[in-house]
């Protein structure tokens, strides 16, 4: 009897222990056979941090700078270049310099030059919005960031920069200008950027929402000239024999615009409002004898240096401890400001 009693009382304390455990959220020998060891928890964070840290891109493997523009025959993408070189050689950097010509395909070979180079960063002034994606997904993909300017992608997460001229406050600061200059009133063409450039379409859609809103001004004519001084010029020249009544000419960037200023000189018509966006020195020159009624300047010099301090910054920890898109503001440049303005820098 005695003996029973032992063995009811052991039972009694097994089951009490276990109603304890369970109420105390314990966990049964089955429940706690179906969980993961301390240790092997311990190992799973440990990867988990290893694969955030993995996200960094090294960067390539050498100490070379890749910096990609369109063609260099234009001042503003020569700025960029020069602008991007001289800062990564103060920075250490050795620095390979080259021009897409806004071709895509080839982008996409000297993004692939660089990837074979183990470049450790790419800075580039790209050759379409969609176009260069993938060439910065090869470029991540081989470990090499890419610092974007003056034009964005259509994609965010994959440039660990893209840093452009707040082309919507420029556009329609000088617009502002024009139309005073305008007097309001008038019949004027317009000529239109690369359509492939998401830049073309923001300073147009800004320039008409300033425009727009005064009823005496009417645009007879729209033209796409694609960036080009020749195409500019020629286009104008066919739009000043289709439409004489004009007096005013809005172009999406100061290469199109002193295009446009050589027709209206060539066919003596001084009386034409012009104004660009860029910030130009030819622009600046137009602007001083009056064949020009302004620009808005895009700071690349300045956009440039950042994108390589960027780099710089990247590399070194692995952050910049900015957001991927970065807006610079555009400064109105008019003959009472344009003696401030030299080779796209602007100084009080």
């Amino acid at each position: 009897m005695k003996k029973m009693n032992k063995f009811f009382a052991l039972g009694l304390t097994v089951a009490m222990t276990m109603t304890l455990l369970t109420a105390c959220g314990g966990k049964t020998t089955e429940e706690a056979a179906t969980e993961p060891a301390a240790e092997e928890q311990t190992v799973e964070t440990a990867e988990t941090e290893e694969t955030a840290e993995a996200e960094v891109l090294p960067g390539g493997g050498s100490n070379i700078i890749y910096v990609i523009t369109p063609s260099h025959s234009n001042p503003f993408f020569k700025t960029e270049a020069d602008t991007a070189e001289a800062k990564a050689k103060e920075l250490g950097y050795e620095v390979k310099v080259s021009s897409h010509d806004d071709d895509a395909t080839k982008q996409m070979e000297l993004f692939e030059s660089a990837i074979a180079d183990k470049a450790a960063a790419i800075i580039c002034d790209n050759a379409g919005a969609d176009a260069t994606v993938e060439a910065v997904k090869k470029a991540a993909e081989a470990g090499i960031p890419t610092f974007l300017i003056d034009r964005e992608i259509n994609e965010e997460g994959i440039a660990i920069s893209q840093i452009v001229a707040n082309n919507d406050q420029g556009a329609r600061a000088i617009a502002e200008k024009w139309v005073e200059a305008m007097g309001e009133e008038g019949k004027y063409a317009e000529l239109l950027g690369k359509e492939s450039d998401t830049n073309a379409q923001v300073r147009s859609n800004a320039f008409h929402a300033v425009i727009d809103e005064y009823e005496g001004l009417e645009c007879v004519a729209t033209q796409t000239a694609n960036w080009d001084q020749t195409q500019g010029y020629e286009k104008t020249e066919t739009i000043l024999q289709s439409n004489p009544e004009i007096t005013g000419i809005i172009c999406g960037n100061d290469t199109m615009a002193v295009g446009a200023a050589e027709a209206c000189a060539a066919a003596g018509r001084t009386d034409i409002k012009i104004i660009g966006v860029d910030g130009s020195d030819e622009a600046a020159a137009l602007i001083k004898e009056g064949k020009m009624v302004g620009t808005a300047l895009q700071q690349c010099a300045l956009i440039a240096e950042m994108a390589v301090e960027q780099a710089d910054a990247y590399l070194k920890n692995g952050t910049t401890g900015l957001e991927e898109k970065q807006l610079v503001d555009c400064i109105a440049i008019t003959a009472e400001n344009v003696e401030n303005l030299k080779t796209f820098v602007y100084t009080e």
